[in-house]
């Protein structure tokens, strides 16, 4: 059975919900909640917590994390994680954000499969979208497949275009769209190549990091999840996260 390293980025400076991954969830951090789920693993080795400040190292330390420093200037979790990578075990890494309470345990065991099975160089997951308003929402990213599942490309707008048809009727075709579900997996090459690959034309267009791999012709297979993020951003989201906890 593969195993992987889970890495779980915790960002305290989170520009819309400032110190949302420290907030109370049930009578716990936010973060807690994550790091709790990944334990319940299968395929999880190695588990560690990647910090930006002293304030959620402390934190996670006291609820028994394994923590890492790193630099408050890492734009993304990828980067974040490649940061540190050297110092760390294993062939393959899963990037499990530390707002992401109700993560689902078995997409990411899934995702820990999909790469062992494919020896991909990244690997993430998709949801079908069953809602028109969502094909055509730049907040939902979509992704374009192909017939091996591997994810083609990545993009804010409707795609791929079903040609002739108004958009809200694109959904009673039968065809399928993806929605992209923001959790990765990545090769250990992968992330010892990420600081020497430069941001590209297509990602700042679109504002997805994932199209600079895309881009330069990697490797990205997908795993289809029914999970769907309960995002925490505003502090309605996390009104909304408590009472999805109560239930």
């Amino acid at each position: 059975m593969a195993k992987a390293t889970i890495a779980i980025p915790a960002r305290l400076g989170s520009t819309r919900l400032p110190g949302k991954v420290l907030l109370d969830l049930g009578g716990k951090p936010v973060v807690q909640h994550v790091w709790g789920k990944v334990q319940n693993m299968k395929n999880a080795g190695k588990i560690v917590l990647l910090a930006d400040t002293e304030q959620v190292r402390d934190v996670a330390t006291a609820f028994g994390a394994e923590v890492i420093m790193t630099s408050p200037e890492c734009r993304s979790g990828t980067e974040r994680l490649a940061s540190v990578m050297a110092n760390l075990p294993g062939e393959f890494f899963l990037n499990v954000q530390g707002d992401e309470p109700f993560i689902d345990v078995n997409l990411l065991d899934a995702l820990v499969d999909r790469w062992a099975e494919t020896q991909c160089e990244l690997v993430t997951a998709v949801a079908k979208i069953t809602d028109p308003a969502k094909l055509t929402n730049p907040n939902v990213v979509k992704v374009v497949r192909g017939s091996d599942g591997r994810a083609i490309y990545f993009s804010r707008s409707a795609v791929p275009h079903l040609r002739g048809v108004p958009v809200e009727k694109w959904l009673e075709s039968g065809k399928t769209w993806w929605s992209h579900i923001g959790v990765y997996g990545y090769a250990r090459a992968t992330l010892e190549k990420h600081p020497t690959m430069p941001v590209t034309e297509l990602e700042t267009l679109e504002s997805l990091e994932q199209l600079r791999f895309i881009d330069r012709g990697m490797s990205f297979q997908t795993v289809e999840t029914d999970y769907h993020p309960v995002s925490i951003d505003t502090i309605e989201d996390l009104e909304n996260a408590r009472k999805f906890f109560a239930k």
